[in-house]
């Protein structure tokens, strides 16, 4: 099978995060069992042009605020170009509105849609482009397949008038045997918490801050390792500095896998208090590695973490909800262990080769209903 494959960034991309560790441990493995798979991307100052990951023939172009001005472009340049099987769109910014495009048979990837949260990151005319863009996608995807990676996000898209029967959930996985408990890395001496993930606005990052101040007045030995980059850090930095956290607080920028996986270990919890996701790869990587998540209850969230069972989930902003799980975890240390130990036989119940031939048949299953119907 010959796949065209979109999506603004590759693995590479020093912007890459969730949503491209998701395509290519898809499509890394379709690849792998000997399908052709292009990806168009967009490139950066270093990224060479034509390469090869995982896999996967990769096409950069343009740049991460111009991608979206030249990818239509380079898709109908390979179109004229490669005789192909299926053309596959991963909506994770702006639509590309691809269909418009080509008449073969057609996959959409949705993590999640921004919506209104897009109001929560960026200013208003960006906000509005974006919010915007995703009103037409029933109309201009209406004939494709849509690949949704939580029911969350399947139940937006239903929401926005995709026919429920058009669109499958397909989990994404861990990989279990990287991310896993391990007795030379134990649980650290005190309770420390962890967020790990991109520092933006609208990630929610300071409801942990404010949460930990709380938490802090009833037990001042607890803490929170902030690994990640991103354009909110410098407003981040000096909300640390206004709640008297210096102390407590680490920001320890981009981390080595290695040193992920150690930090994964050693925390009491993972805390992810965003408003929306599409899953949360986050807590599902702390899961493997037997450790709790307090997560909000939020779109994708509630899907990655079983609360009560896994971690607990609170309702999205609420600092001193927050605060109150964070301080039962550091009251109880037999209950962050059970909660690890729940998480890590979730954990062991998604796997990425799973999701990869769950994905691969659904593309199979689009290509020969377009067949049937011609």
């Amino acid at each position: 099978m010959r796949i065209l494959l979109v999506n603004w960034n590759d693995r590479e991309n020093p912007q890459a995060g969730g949503a491209e560790i998701h395509l290519h441990e898809l499509f890394g493995r379709i690849a792998g069992w000997g399908h052709e798979v292009h990806l168009i991307a967009s490139g950066w100052p270093r990224g060479v042009p034509e390469t090869h990951v995982d896999g996967m023939r990769v096409t950069r172009i343009a740049g991460r605020h111009s991608f979206a001005l030249h990818a239509r472009s380079a898709v109908r340049r390979v179109l004229r170009a490669q005789s192909l099987d299926v053309v596959i769109e991963d909506i994770n910014k702006l639509p590309l509105f691809l269909p418009t495009l080509t008449r073969l048979p057609f996959v959409a990837i949705v993590p999640h849609l921004f919506g209104t949260t897009a109001f929560a990151e960026a200013s208003v005319p960006t906000a509005s482009i974006v919010w915007a863009a995703e009103l037409p996608i029933p109309w201009v995807y209406r004939k494709a397949a849509f690949h949704a990676i939580s029911e969350s996000t399947r139940d937006d898209l239903v929401r926005r008038g995709i026919p429920n029967e058009r669109v499958m959930v397909i989990h994404p996985g861990v990989d279990s045997r990287v991310y896993r408990p391990d007795p030379a890395t134990p649980r650290a001496p005190h309770p420390a918490f962890l967020y790990l993930g991109r520092l933006k606005r609208y990630k929610g990052v300071e409801f942990a801050l404010r949460a930990l101040a709380t938490a802090r007045q009833a037990r001042a030995d607890i803490t929170l390792d902030i690994c990640g980059q991103g354009d909110d850090r410098p407003r981040l930095e000096r909300l640390t500095r206004a709640l008297g956290l210096e102390n407590a607080v680490r920001f320890l920028g981009f981390v080595a896998e290695a040193e992920k996986q150690r930090l994964l270990r050693q925390a009491w919890a993972v805390v992810f208090p965003s408003p929306k996701e599409g899953w949360g790869i986050t807590n599902v990587e702390a899961a493997a590695s037997g450790t709790p998540a307090i997560a909000s209850d939020s779109p994708g969230l509630r899907e990655s973490v079983q609360h009560g069972v896994t971690g607990y989930l609170v309702p999205h902003g609420d600092t001193d909800a927050l605060a109150n799980r964070m301080l039962a975890l550091a009251a109880d240390a037999g209950l962050v262990e059970r909660l690890g130990t729940a998480a890590r036989r979730f954990a062991e119940g998604l796997s990425w080769e799973a999701a990869a031939r769950a994905t691969l048949a659904h593309i199979e299953h689009t290509i020969a209903e377009r067949e049937r119907k011609s």
